[in-house]
């Protein structure tokens, strides 16, 4: 795996030592590895959230219960951790569908935790961050941003949306001085991609790879060699990466 790419956002970057941050469906996988490394890293406090805090199992963190999809809940996680400095959207969920043949409630659930639930916490804690400075978000997206997948094309789709999103709330919110940042990564261990038997990069990797980018103020971290290799595939023309994929180099 080569060095991250980060390109670099003209707000200044956020300290992680000090900072105060809130995971999304940080029980598990990536969401747990983000919540580890933040306590690492020297953060003052961290919120790990999950639909059931009571599998959260990482010593010094805050359990906090949150399901992205429940507007109450995400009004109420925002009441509880007013002192966040730093939110990270890492909630998500695929449930491998096409978007032609599979049941449409299924394609429906995806974009709302992956879109809809993204965008619901980004508005609750909005108002947190400014009122502590401005702070940052980092939405965790996908090298599937930018490519469809056979089986995956509804989370394919959602993740676009997800860019979509998190590049209009980088605009947005500058003015009020929170760096929004968004991490690109392919497939990696955790159990989220575990019905995946292709190459997978380690999380732990891909996590301080995200926290350096807001270290760096980065607007884009693109974490692995594949999403790098999708990116620049945009400018090209797109039958040519989708040969790739159908070869199975990927």
């Amino acid at each position: 795996m080569t060095t991250p790419n980060t390109h670099t956002h003209p707000a200044p970057g956020l300290r992680i030592e000090g900072a105060v941050a809130l995971v999304t469906g940080a029980n598990r996988g990536l969401g747990r590895h983000f919540a580890r490394q933040l306590m690492e890293r020297g953060a003052a406090r961290v919120y790990a959230t999950a639909r059931r805090p009571e599998a959260v199992d990482l010593p010094g963190v805050v359990p906090l219960r949150l399901d992205v999809t429940d507007d109450d809940e995400v009004r109420a996680a925002a009441a509880a951790a007013g002192d966040v400095t730093l939110l990270v959207n890492n909630a998500g969920v695929s449930r491998w569908t096409n978007l032609v043949t599979a049941d449409l409630a299924d394609v429906r659930a995806e974009m709302e935790t992956n879109f809809w639930g993204t965008l619901a916490t980004v508005r609750a804690f909005a108002p947190v961050l400014a009122a502590n400075g401005g702070g940052a978000i980092l939405n965790v997206l996908s090298a599937q941003s930018w490519h469809a997948y056979p089986g995956t094309n509804g989370y394919h789709a959602t993740k676009a949306a997800q860019w979509a999103l998190t590049n209009g709330v980088r605009v947005e919110l500058a003015e009020q001085g929170t760096l929004v940042t968004g991490l690109h990564l392919g497939a990696v261990d955790t159990d989220f991609s575990a019905a995946y038997d292709g190459p997978k990069g380690a999380p732990a990797v891909v996590v301080r790879a995200g926290l350096d980018g807001i270290e760096a103020g980065a607007a884009e971290v693109i974490a692995d060699d594949w999403s790098a290799h999708v990116k620049k595939s945009l400018a090209e023309d797109p039958t040519r990466l989708y040969d790739e994929i159908r070869a199975g180099i990927v």
